[in-house]
């Protein structure tokens, strides 16, 4: 049965962190500050700032019916909500496409509609999948994946300023022979400011927000959080303590890098100095921070690397790049560093993408002395988020990681996103080798191009290679795609990747209606697959969706593994 589209509702709710600016400390005026108006989603005007990309003209994008083909455009400001054009789909679809991969289960568990965070626990022989956001976790024992169990589902009221579940990463720590997680607190990347540059009241709410700009640090008791042992909190802003309400900088951005061992990596701004970034809802240029955690106790910074323009004073640096007041850019780091080996271990470099900053390889293997040693200026990519994710799972073996941002915008309303391959062998000299290829429907499709399905279409991350269990194949990279689902991509030969599998859910329309009849502004359209978790040692894909939990095996993995996976 074919499910009406209904373009009139709002989207509120994006995975992607939304940014600020260098402008952010001055006191602005006027609702466009005499910026022409625009044409925006269904219709509505869209009040451009000065500098801000322009709408693409009519004819410049849109669906092509002669090659069936659509052509994104090639730059255009932030406009939430649906753009169909002649050609989009007019309901959604309702079909289920596969290749090489099979459904193996499926739970209707929502943690996040348009985004959400995972990670897996080994405990007394049962392993553990938490799914989250910041106002809720859900907690599964998934030891037997076709009968996946509700452990606890917990969905906090908001304190007033902190979130109150950050991304985590949990490990063994050998030395203390104790289980050790590292959770992250950020200030919300939505909701406080909704224009930096003419609201500067909400800026300064933002600013004296009371919370914990940081992380924590905590020995794990039992499978499930609230029972949790609390170890040290630490502020990324030296000159406040954690126990200071208010803070400076942004907190600690997405899920931490820590190996169970001594070192802990981090992103964030530290200080209202990493203020020079575009994005009109976010107030920091987020950078790299390494810290001691050999006593989980008393965490020692040390030493700090962000992209050079990121900070105020350094506005002739920043100028240099093409994006600069556009004020939609994300610049700075979204992610911590990828680091294929840990330092610990002998690992000598690690990858950042910086939002428009670029691609950088930085040499960490004195962790008091993180450097840059390489950078790339990617190609303008406005709107949308530019560098987001690096995939470094297969830079052991092939010498090339995998760099990619991902869409904000409904109905291909951007540019194309893309996964850069980047050849990193000469970590002193990487060079963008292609580009994996984009997904296409299969032929029994009522669309020809994923751009008509509607919602968001692009590349958002292969996963958390620093918290998923076991050995990443090094042939196949699962990638989460939107609303062309689970992509799968064979980089055996580099220079000629293909499309090997894949695993596309129907699109469901998230927004409900409350007990007063009243529909919440909550449609997760545009991400239909936000997310992916891979079980290497068991041969599984977790796929995130905004109606539920899909467990898809693939036989380019292996036999999928159901059960607990041998001891090695």
């Amino acid at each position: 049965m074919k499910t009406k589209f209904i373009p009139q509702l709002t989207f509120t709710l994006c995975a992607a962190a939304v940014a600020g600016s260098v402008l952010a400390q001055q006191p602005r005026s006027g609702a466009n500050l005499g910026a022409p108006d625009a044409p925006g989603p269904n219709g509505k005007e869209i009040k451009l700032l000065p500098g801000e990309p322009a709408m693409p003209a009519p004819g410049s994008w849109g669906y092509d019916a002669r090659t069936g083909k659509f052509k994104s455009p090639d730059i255009t400001p932030d406009a939430y909500g649906a753009h169909p054009v002649e050609g989009s789909l007019s309901y959604l679809d309702q079909n289920q496409y596969l290749k090489n991969t099979k459904v193996e289960n499926f739970v209707p568990e929502v943690a996040g509609a348009g985004h959400s965070w995972q990670a897996t626990l080994d405990w007394d022989g049962r392993r553990y999948l938490y799914d989250y956001e910041t106002w809720m976790y859900n907690l599964f024992d998934i030891t037997d994946p076709k009968n996946v169990k509700v452990v606890q589902k917990k969905t906090f009221k908001t304190k007033e300023g902190e979130h109150q579940f950050g991304p985590f990463n949990v490990k063994f720590n050998k030395k203390l022979n104790k289980m050790i997680a590292v959770q992250c607190y950020e200030i919300s990347r939505y909701g406080l400011i909704w224009n930096k540059y003419t609201n500067p009241e909400q800026v300064e709410n933002a600013r004296k927000k009371p919370m914990l700009r940081g992380f924590r640090i905590y020995e794990v008791t039992s499978p499930q959080w609230t029972d949790w042992k609390l170890l040290s909190e630490t502020a990324l802003d030296e000159s406040h303590s954690a126990q200071d309400p208010v803070q400076e900088g942004s907190g600690c951005q997405d899920v931490p890098v820590y190996n169970g061992d001594q070192y802990l990596f981090v992103a964030g701004a530290p200080d209202n100095s990493f203020a020079n970034t575009e994005y009109k809802t976010y107030l920091h240029a987020g950078a790299q921070l390494v810290y001691d955690v050999s006593d989980p106790a008393k965490p020692k910074r040390l030493s700090m690397w962000w992209a050079p323009g990121s900070r105020v004073g350094e506005e002739e640096e920043y100028k240099k790049n093409p994006r600069a007041g556009n004020k939609t850019s994300w610049m700075g780091a979204r992610m911590p560093l990828f680091i294929p080996k840990p330092v610990e271990q002998g690992g000598k470099y690690g990858y950042a993408a910086m939002g428009g900053f670029g691609f950088y390889v930085i040499d960490i293997s004195d962790p008091k002395n993180m450097k840059q040693v390489a950078h790339i200026d990617m190609p303008v990519s406005v709107t949308g988020t530019e560098g987001d994710n690096i995939d470094v799972t297969k830079v052991e073996s092939t010498g090339m990681v995998y760099y990619s941002g991902y869409p904000m915008s409904e109905d291909c309303f951007e540019p194309l996103k893309a996964i850069y391959s980047i050849d990193v062998r000469d970590p002193l000299r990487p060079k963008i080798a292609n580009v994996l290829p984009t997904p296409t429907p299969p032929k029994d499709a009522p669309f020809t191009d994923f751009c008509q399905r509607r919602g968001s279409f692009g590349p958002k991350r292969s996963g958390y290679a620093a918290i998923q269990p076991g050995t990443p194949n090094q042939r196949y990279m699962p990638y989460s795609y939107y609303n062309a689902g689970l992509q799968i991509f064979d980089v055996k030969d580099p220079k000629n990747p293909v499309i090997a599998g894949y695993f596309v859910p129907k699109m469901i329309d998230a927004a409900k209606k409350t007990t007063d009849g009243q529909t919440l502004s909550i449609r997760a359209l545009p991400n239909p697959v936000h997310s992916i978790f891979v079980e290497w040692d068991r041969n599984l894909v977790w796929v995130f969706s905004n109606h539920g939990i899909y467990t898809v095996s693939t036989e380019l993995l292996g036999k999928p593994v159901f059960g607990m996976p041998p001891k090695k």
